[in-house]
């Protein structure tokens, strides 16, 4: 029996199933098959992997764990080491991470120049209270991150996590049109988007549209937020609809949203350039965020863009004439707006320190240095020394290694090679995404688009099986594609550092992980037909023996 959220209580003798919550379906454990690991996707969207078991079906894990993992039922498998794009795991296996975790290790692991960097900046000041100090730390990422922005931007705000960054990026609104001339309180709403995801901390949370996520805490959560639908093209476009009439009919329902609300009502719309975990690397269509832009700015409310996923170089942004060294996401010619506020995650760090960023505009900025003359908002953490020389180094080495240019570079040979090999595949819907920032989207059928019923757990399975051998790969699941209950998708973000070698091995053994679960599970009706993949051993083979 597969079992999804919420359940009304736990019996007795159940101890092989993972307890589910609100956003986290488990799959069943099979008896006749005790070796296989189980996964189960929690809250936010990630995976987490129960550890395999050993013939006579107890852990190899035996310890009982005092940490509070996503499981408590079952501990996660336990990583030893890991260098570059592989995770050494203490049951032996080693797992190419072809997801940088949640989309985080954009350098990989065991980078000599961040840790050289962390190090010193251990020897001059590992914390300091940033209400009475400031670090030539933060002062140097800020600047740099401003920079970047060719002055779009007017100061960085540096917290541990992207759930806070859009905390911030929330009151930062809020004031703003407290303090701006003339003032308006009532500006209290936030408009996002259905199927979004921003956080998990209750505003962050309550900001977000993605049904099951929400389900558990909708109680608490804030009631100043609405949604309107996505860019979603893959599922948005009606018949004989082109790109201008789609745009047309998002900007004329969110210009219908501002009006039911109260124009003068709300502070902000919020919204990802290209959508990560939650649709799967779904990108705008191009001139959507100069028509949301349009009915900010009519208006007066400020656009925030959530780049925590897609920024920092994820999606390779492409070189401009404003831009020619692009490295935000709204900095690609498809998207052709700045934002009044945009946070930044994940890459930012690179996964060698929580690190997270708020950045406002000069617009923002002066508002408040006009007004109260500071920004009502602080953390113990915020601004961190470690912290803010680990990301300082990450971002130096992506411009110093000319990282962006190889994420468009690899990221041009992971969109080829994905769609020769799975798009004519019959559960295959769609293949999206940009840059290293992929993902792919699973349908009972091609014509109707309709998704596998979510008892199936079919993303999530698609990962237990990439973490068996022969596979050993990590694929980002995830789930409620369609409507935040329905659909499923995998995400693959490799490390900005891809070689060739390295995309082909991904495409290869994600095929072969795909092909391999639904013919196992569903038979011929999803069996992938001549002119598909080629045998796994010659994937693998070709891969270890370019690598060496």
């Amino acid at each position: 029996m597969h079992l999804t959220s919420p359940i009304d209580d736990v019996r007795d003798g159940q101890d092989d199933m993972v307890v589910p919550t609100a956003g986290m379906v488990p799959l069943e454990h099979n008896p006749k098959e005790p070796h296989k690991t189980r996964a189960t996707i929690m809250n936010d969207g990630n995976a987490v992997v129960e550890p395999a078991a050993t013939s006579n079906g107890a852990t190899q894990q035996t310890a009982i764990s005092s940490v509070l993992h996503r499981s408590l039922h079952h501990d996660p498998l336990r990583v030893v080491s890991a260098e570059g794009s592989h995770l050494h795991l203490s049951n032996g296996q080693t797992i190419f991470d072809a997801t940088g975790g949640a989309a985080v290790s954009c350098l990989g692991h065991g980078n000599e120049r961040v840790r050289k960097a962390i190090n010193h900046q251990m020897n001059e000041v590992s914390y300091c209270h940033s209400l009475f100090y400031g670090t030539s730390a933060a002062e140097d990422l800020a600047t740099l991150l401003i920079e970047s922005t060719n002055g779009k931007m007017a100061k960085a705000f540096f917290i541990s996590s992207g759930s806070e960054a859009i905390e911030a990026a929330m009151k930062m609104a809020r004031q703003y049109h407290l303090e701006k001339q003339p003032a308006e309180p009532s500006r209290t709403h936030f408009i996002a988007r259905q199927q979004s995801y921003h956080g998990t901390t209750l505003g962050s949370l309550g900001l977000g549209g993605h049904v099951a996520r929400r389900a558990l805490f909708e109680p608490l959560l804030s009631t100043n937020t609405s949604h309107v639908s996505p860019c979603y093209a893959y599922r948005g476009f009606a018949f004989l609809d082109h790109e201008k009439s789609y745009i047309r009919r998002l900007e004329a329902e969110l210009e219908a949203e501002f009006r039911r609300i109260g124009p003068q009502n709300v502070a902000a719309f919020v919204a990802e350039p290209v959508v990560g975990a939650a649709l799967g690397c779904v990108p705008s269509v191009p001139g959507y965020f100069e028509a949301i832009r349009r009915v900010c700015d009519r208006h007066g409310a400020l656009l925030i863009m959530d780049e925590i996923m897609s920024g920092i170089g994820r999606v390779g942004p492409r070189p401009s004439e404003h831009y020619p060294k692009p490295l935000h996401a709204w900095q690609d010619p498809s998207v052709g707006v700045a934002p009044d506020i945009m946070t930044m995650g994940k890459g930012l760090g690179g996964g060698y320190m929580p690190i997270a960023a708020m950045l406002a505009n000069h617009k923002v900025i002066d508002a408040l240095r006009k007004g109260a003359g500071a920004f009502s908002h602080g953390q113990t953490y915020q601004g961190h020394p470690l912290a803010c020389r680990a990301a300082l180094e990450v971002q130096r080495i992506i411009r110093d290694d000319n990282l962006v240019a190889n994420v468009r570079k690899q990221g041009a040979l992971l969109e080829k090679l994905l769609k020769e090999k799975l798009s004519l595949h019959p559960a295959v819907g769609d293949i999206r995404g940009q840059g290293l920032f992929w993902g792919i989207e699973f349908v009972t059928d091609k014509t109707t688009k309709a998704p596998f019923d979510p008892h199936e757990a079919v993303a999530m399975g698609m990962h237990e099986l990439g973490m068996q051998e022969p596979y050993n790969i990590s694929l980002y699941p995830g789930s409620g594609t369609v409507d935040g209950k329905s659909g499923d998708h995998i995400l693959l973000a490799p490390a900005y550092t891809a070689s060739e070698d390295d995309i082909r091995h991904i495409v290869d053994t994600t095929a072969h992980v795909v092909s391999q679960y639904f013919e196992q599970k569903y038979g011929a009706k999803f069996r992938m037909h001549k002119g598909g993949s080629a045998p796994l051993e010659a994937g693998l083979w070709s891969y270890g023996q370019t690598r060496g």
